[in-house]
């Protein structure tokens, strides 16, 4: 995999295409390597959840991610921040739940520190 500084803005898309495939994957390396410190996931229920914690759900089989299929994906950025706005068909089972395809939108901000984009915040809805 490779680091998350690699990644150009202007193709938003492998940043994005990297996180989803990592949550399949259970790839918690590469999530650290996207992930900034700072990281806040905003769930659909409005729990939040930090870097560390997010990682152990997904690596910890409570957050289950078995495919994704992006619909569209729009991204603005501004100097050395970014916010990316992605829509996705989702396979999942999160949180003891039945295995569901979700209409999932997610607003990610990013941030550029070191010449590396990492993100800071992902909010989670239906669309």
């Amino acid at each position: 995999m490779t680091a998350a500084g690699s990644y150009a803005m202007n193709d938003a898309k492998d940043l994005y295409a990297a996180m989803y495939r990592a949550m399949i994957e259970k790839d918690s390396r590469t999530l650290t390597e996207i992930l900034d410190d700072s990281f806040v996931l905003v769930h659909m229920t409005g729990m939040k959840q930090s870097k560390a914690e997010f990682i152990r759900a997904v690596s910890g089989g409570v957050l289950n991610y078995f495919s994704e299929h992006t619909e569209s994906i729009t991204a603005e950025v501004h100097d050395d921040t970014a916010q990316l706005t992605g829509k996705s068909r989702v396979d999942a089972a999160v949180f003891g739940g039945g295995q569901h395809t979700w209409p999932l939108r997610l607003d990610i901000a990013l941030v550029r520190r070191n010449g590396e984009w990492k993100i800071t915040r992902a909010e989670a809805s239906t669309y």
